[in-house]
């Protein structure tokens, strides 16, 4: 979802407003707080923080076994390398040099 101009102000007038802005995060809206003429920060309602982080959970829970997946399926292909043969195939040394 696009960010509106409404939802952008610098971060040095945000002090001065921050009840307000506080409100309106409550109220639904997201406010993006640039510093420098960049995004700096944005205030969310925690409702939305929790759920956020519920879907980076989830989202980590089917990931890492896939990777797992993937990592054993390599080894069991024999598309894996030990570090010393990787590390002469880069031209490095070995660790234990």
């Amino acid at each position: 979802m696009p960010i509106r101009i409404q939802e952008v102000l610098p971060l040095s007038d945000a002090s001065s407003q921050f009840a307000k802005l506080a409100d309106d995060v409550v109220a639904g809206s997201e406010k993006v707080l640039t510093k420098n003429g960049e995004p700096f920060v944005a205030l969310i309602d925690t409702r939305k923080l929790a759920y956020y982080r519920a879907l980076e959970a989830e989202h980590r829970q089917r990931v890492v076994p896939s990777d797992i997946a993937k990592g054993l399926e390599d080894m069991l292909s024999g598309r894996v390398r030990s570090e010393i043969e990787f590390r002469k195939s880069v031209g490095g040394s070995s660790p234990q040099d």
